[in-house]
């Protein structure tokens, strides 16, 4: 297959430039106004104008090197509104006014501060020729009369505009003349493709210089101003800017930061690269989506489909630069119109999350230093000693020989296939590491996995053809490319000869940005414009190749400058594909790279944590951002990966990670050890506690995984999401939620035994107790214990629970128990999803249950609107009910009484017992006051 190239020659014939200029000075044009049969539009009046063209007068400009720089007060641009026209290099005075742009330095030098150089209002730019019907929308040709001032300018782009739903806007700017790379997006849920008859929005073109207004339609704020700086549009150079609405912007992972970004002069890479978290570098994914909180409770997203390496830059206008190095723009724009509505219509783009299996949720140990089969099984029988759950255990690249993938070592793991089994009998599911990079250099005919990858051609290959080799753990490596099909079918034909021989139940998938501990190969890459484009983003290793492959190298799509953001994203989607042929049960794999639409195939930790208080922090808005990315089984390393952690954080990351999606406890060879059971007592004991509540919790966990799979919903939310409208919510990444119930609150801190917790305005219910607390939106200090961690039910919900047990298969049959949450008035309402937890596509082939609980008028009611065999034999055992103003005369259940109750009458919470009432049937539980 032919590679597509980022390079194309631009005409430089001068001929036809300026009659081209001509003919586009010669050309008056108003853009048409839409009227109602318009999809931009949808049924308005017909003075109502979605799409209207802005004519601009053109500034008195100077002429300078060729092109021109604005003469008189067209400078005096205030500090926080500068739009930097150096982003690629720093300028000299001279050669900034060559560029036509404005140079005003400032009185004091402010590190990472408004720039010095920058572009004059109304510069030189594109012009917009009229809107025409498409078969998806409407598209116009966009004209550059003057070069701008990057190597290989593109003078034409078509810009498409589709209106896909009321509330989704899409947005392209291509090269017509000269394909370049687009990340596809085949599994994406579809659009409406009924005619759109209220948009949430307007959007207004400017002519010249080109740009374009989005406004929200119900109260006319300006979501995006794109006019405030010069698109760009060159071959390795790409930028859009635009104003925001509001400071409070999240989204642009992978970094190290809180739930909301800062804005003062601040900018982010999206680089995939193997780097510990740390701040202000580009970690293991790229995700090119920002939410915006505005006033009121709305919100709107973006979301810049763009694989290639990327920068952000932030300003405190508040505005916004995209700057990427190759490929097309390819803008979603979501008009919400609440947060929530936000994220859904983005996960509707890039695709549902996965349903996880049921035992993924369970409690994962690992430690990269288990370094044999006895060393392994002596971990998991103290566990089983001590009277933890634990429902998969680990083993990192320990178990390979000679640390080559697809085998196992001969000596140390020897009864490796063996102690699988003996695991599978004990109801555990084992898990090991699968890192991409195939070994180059074992004796020929030894290693399968490279003779065949070799043989079947499924390598990236460097500029000259050949298997490009780098290095990681074996040595010299070769990486597959998961672009090819045959790729795929080879990389499945090794999982499927290795699961012949160890039984695993899942894979994790490291190292796959990918990593190399070379950059670009070991022989070096050629010396191009890929692996020497004109600019950089602020990455770290200052090289697109660090610590990875040669940009230049070549994959089955095209090359690896442009696919290189995707490589963990196809890896996983190869790998689920795998296990699904492979064991016909809902496939589990982790991932550390992560790209847009990963969550359809895959969870994600948050890699190598470090052992200390600052990291346990930010794994909570780590941890939120990526429910907002798509990916929500997620979760970070418990107690850390690098480092010796202390009792005390063992314990806060324990309890703070019983409320992680994922939870898995993970640490490096050289850590002394952390798996729960070699701490004190009083340690071991609140550890337990936390571990067994969150698989008492596992039945409402797996029900919100549900609804983030069919419905594009979160499972762990920042408060954000569910409060809009509470300014105190809008930054908070110290607490979250699960689903819209469960407020979670950990101590972050060391040594902290109370601990300020903020309530949204509302009933909450301590859920140990049942206490009350009547929030109007408030911090309340509360005790914090080492030995508790603060969870409190919202009042209005009713959350199912289990029975807890040693491992997720034994808690499945064990008596269910509801807690209920009474509202001011009374009423709570609750739901359950239920299905065998392991079958594929349960939701769509309708093999599940479905119940709905609701609570009024002093009783509550069960109704399985779904029911199939996966509730057989199971029951209700027990309930909770918070906020019975009295002490009941009698409780009954189905109209026979009940003689197992009690009546805690300082915290109103009323518990029923010695239930028998199967889940499959409706019942009503009715207490007598």
């Amino acid at each position: 297959m032919t590679l597509q190239k980022n390079q194309r020659v631009m005409c430089s014939n001068p001929i036809w430039a300026a009659l081209l200029s001509l003919l586009v000075a010669l050309t008056v044009f108003t853009l048409t106004v839409c009227v109602s049969k318009n999809p931009l539009m949808g049924a308005s009046q017909e003075k109502d104008t979605a799409v209207q063209g802005a004519l601009h007068e053109e500034p008195p400009m100077r002429e300078v090197a060729g092109l021109t720089r604005p003469e008189g007060d067209k400078c005096a641009v205030p500090p926080e509104s500068r739009f930097d026209c150096a982003r690629d290099r720093a300028l000299s005075q001279e050669e900034c006014e060559e560029r036509g742009c404005c140079y005003a330095p400032l009185t004091q030098s402010i590190s990472n501060g408004p720039p010095w150089c920058f572009y004059p209002p109304s510069y030189p730019g594109y012009r917009m020729g009229p809107l025409s019907p498409t078969p998806r929308g409407q598209a116009a040709t966009l004209i550059r009369s003057v070069p701008s001032y990057l190597p290989r300018d593109v003078s034409t782009l078509r810009l498409e505009v589709m209106a896909e739903t009321e509330r989704r806007l899409h947005l392209t700017l291509k090269d017509p003349a000269s394909p370049r790379y687009e990340v596809p997006l085949s599994e994406a849920q579809p659009g409406s493709k009924s005619e759109i008859r209220a948009p949430l929005y307007t959007i207004e073109f400017h002519q010249y210089p080109f740009g374009f207004t989005v406004q929200r339609r119900s109260n006319a704020r300006v979501l995006l101003n794109t006019s405030v700086a010069p698109l760009l549009f060159a071959d390795q150079y790409l930028q859009l800017s635009t104003s925001l609405p509001s400071g409070l912007i999240s989204g642009l992972g992978e970094h190290y930061t809180p739930i909301t970004l800062d804005l003062n002069w601040t900018s982010v890479a999206l680089w995939n690269h193997d780097m510990a978290p740390q701040s202000d570098v580009n970690l293991y994914g790229s995700h090119p989506f920002y939410l915006v909180q505005e006033e009121d409770g709305h919100a709107h997203g973006v979301f810049l489909l763009n694989s290639n390496a990327m920068e952000v830059v932030l300003q405190p206008t508040p505005a916004l630069s995209w700057v990427s190095t190759g490929g097309v723009l390819d803008l979603y724009i979501f008009l919400g119109p609440d947060p929530q509505d936000v994220v859904r219509q983005y996960h509707e783009v890039i695709g549902f999350p996965m349903m996880p299996p049921y035992w993924a949720l369970g409690f994962h140990l690992c430690r990269w230093g288990y370094t044999s089969t006895n060393a392994t099984r002596e971990v998991v029988r103290r566990m089983r000693d001590a009277g933890f759950p634990l429902d998969v255990q680990w083993n990192d690249l320990d178990y390979a020989e000679s640390q080559r993938v697809f085998t196992f070592d001969p000596q140390r793991f020897a009864d490796l296939p063996a102690m699988v089994d003996e695991f599978h009998q004990q109801g555990l599911k084992y898990i090991l590491i699968l890192d991409p990079g195939i070994s180059s250099t074992a004796t020929p005919g030894s290693y399968p996995p490279f003779d065949e990858g070799l043989r079947r051609g499924v390598f990236i290959r460097n500029s000259a053809g050949q298997p490009l080799i780098g290095k990681v753990w074996p040595g010299p490596t070769a990486f597959p490319d998961f672009t090819n099909p045959e790729t795929k079918s080879w990389w499945e034909d090794n999982i499927r000869a290795f699961h012949d021989r160890v039984r695993f139940d899942g894979l994790w998938i490291d190292m796959n940005e990918p990593a190399s501990f070379v950059s670009g190969s070991i022989e070096g890459c050629p010396d191009t414009d890929l692996e020497n484009p004109p600019f950089v983003p602020a990455i770290i290793g200052k090289r697109l190749n660090s610590g990875t492959l040669c940009m230049s190298a070549v994959q089955n799509l095209s090359s690896h400058y442009n696919l290189h953001n995707l490589y963990g994203l196809t890896e996983a989607s190869a790998t689920h594909s795998a296990l699904v042929k492979l064991r016909g049960t809902r496939p589990f794999v982790l991932s550390r790279s992560s790209y847009p639409g990963l969550g359809r195939f895959s969870g994600h930790w948050t890699g190598d944590v470090r052992s200390d208080w600052d990291q346990l922090r930010y794994s909570v808005p780590a941890t939120l951002l990526f429910g907002l990315y798509g990916v929500p089984l997620v979760g970070a390393d418990v107690c850390g990966f690098g480092g010796d952690t202390t009792e005390e954080l063992c314990v806060r990351w324990t309890q703070l990670g019983a409320f992680y999606p994922f939870m898995r406890n993970h640490n490096d060879r050289p850590n002394a050890p952390q798996e729960p059971f070699v701490f004190s007592p009083q340690a071991q004991d609140a550890m337990r506690a936390a571990i067994t509540l969150r698989y008492s919790l596992l039945p409402l966990l797996y029900t919100l995984f549900h609804h983030a799979h069919v419905s594009g919903s979160t499972v762990a939310r920042p408060l954000f999401l569910e409060f809009p409208s509470d300014p105190n919510c809008q930054t908070i990444d110290r607490q979250f939620l699960w689903g819209n119930s469960l407020l979670i609150s950990p101590v972050l801190e060391r040594g902290e035994t109370e601990l300020a917790t903020y309530l949204p305005p509302g009933i909450w219910y301590s859920l140990h107790n049942g206490r009350p607390y009547y929030s109007k939106g408030q911090y309340l200090l509360l005790p914090a214990p080492l030995d508790t961690i603060n969870v409190h039910l919202r009042g209005g919900h009713i959350i199912p629970q289990q029975e807890p047990a040693m491992t997720t298969a034994a808690s499945r049959a064990n008596p269910f128990l509801l807690t209920v949450a009474l509202s001011a008035s009374g009423g709570a309402w609750g739901d359950l999803f239920w299905d065998d937890g392991e079958s594929l596509d349960t939701f769509e082939k309708k093999d599940f249950s479905f119940l709905i609980f609701l609570a009024g008028q002093d009783k509550l009611v069960s109704k399985p609107l779904i029911v199939n065999r996966a509730l057989d034999g199971l029951v209700l055992g027990g309930v909770r009910i918070f906020g019975v103003p009295s002490k009941p005369q009698e409780v009954q259940a189905n109209g026979e009484q009940v003689k197992d109750v009690v009546y805690f009458s300082d915290t109103k919470m009323l518990t029923v017992s010695s239930l028998h009432l199967p889940m499959a049937e409706p019942f009503i539980i009715q207490w007598i006051l």
